[in-house]
């Protein structure tokens, strides 16, 4: 008969049978652990056996908020004369407003020591204004607007500016501190054509009549004939032939782009030819 003591160790060793029976069959289930590769390192056999980490988004470069730069500007300022010669004669005769006006101009304009308006160059604008003399009084005027100008280059930018300076017409127009022109006033013509009537009816008076009082109605006569003549003609036109010379005066500053109003040299202008000295021009009846 087995003892107290032997029974005990036979259960013991029935549990540890059943024990690793039950072990042996959850590791047939659970199948073989895959093994890592021989080459690798031992280090990159872990980080492979290690839970996946994503992959850092890709770096995106920051959209660029600065501005274009805007390229550099030349300033001619406000007050600069442009020599300039007329390419198209201007008369209240015949000029209306919103007829061009084209010059070219004669001297090379400078800034810092630059050279950034040739000779050569044109400026076009128009007609504003255009009024003819009066019979009794009033003087021919002109008003002209310069807008654009065109650099030997090619370059074009919009300016504006007014005439200016003593223009050299050949006769005895002027330009006032508004840039107008305005034409002669002939006075000394018309007190002439009085005086000429005034003497030529006297003259035809005395002879016809043989005595004082019919010379004094003459004068009269000659006198009212003349007035007449003066009343009846308008004074003379304000003009500026082609090659009249005057100054372009900017009124507000000039604002060209560095890069394309550089020149090495000074340019230069055609050749016209002044217009001819001129006396004011009034035609008189009966003189």
């Amino acid at each position: 008969m087995m003892s107290r003591h032997s029974r005990r160790f036979q259960h013991l060793g029935l549990l540890l049978a059943a024990l690793g029976f039950a072990i042996s069959a959850a590791a047939q289930q659970a199948g073989p652990m895959p093994a890592a590769p021989a080459n690798l390192p031992a280090d990159q056999k872990a980080s492979d056996q290690s839970p996946a980490q994503p992959a850092p988004a890709a770096a995106v470069p920051a959209a660029s908020t600065a501005p274009a730069s805007a390229p550099a500007k030349i300033i001619v300022p406000t007050g600069t004369r442009i020599p300039l010669v007329l390419h198209n004669g201007i008369s209240t005769r015949s000029s209306r407003p919103g007829d061009p006006v084209y010059c070219e101009t004669l001297f090379p304009i400078l800034v810092d020591g630059h050279v950034v308006i040739p000779a050569g160059s044109y400026l076009s604008g128009e007609v504003v204004e255009s009024k003819r003399p009066g019979r009794v009084k009033g003087r021919g005027e002109l008003m002209l607007r310069f807008h654009t100008l065109i650099l030997p280059n090619a370059y074009m930018v919009d300016l504006n500016a007014t005439p200016g300076g003593s223009p050299g017409t050949g006769g005895s127009e002027s330009i006032d501190s508004e840039g107008r022109i305005k034409g002669d006033t002939d006075k000394a013509s018309d007190a002439g054509t009085i005086i000429k009537t005034t003497g030529a009816g006297a003259g035809i008076g005395g002879v016809a009549t043989q005595s004082a009082k019919g010379a004094g109605i003459g004068a009269g006569i000659g006198a009212a004939l003349g007035l007449g003549a003066v009343l009846l003609t308008r004074g003379p036109e304000a003009e500026l032939p082609r090659g009249t010379t005057l100054d372009a005066i900017l009124d507000h500053p000039l604002y060209l782009d560095a890069d394309k109003a550089q020149f090495t040299g000074p340019g230069q202008s055609s050749t016209l030819p002044g217009p001819p000295d001129r006396e004011p021009r009034r035609d008189k009846i009966p003189f």
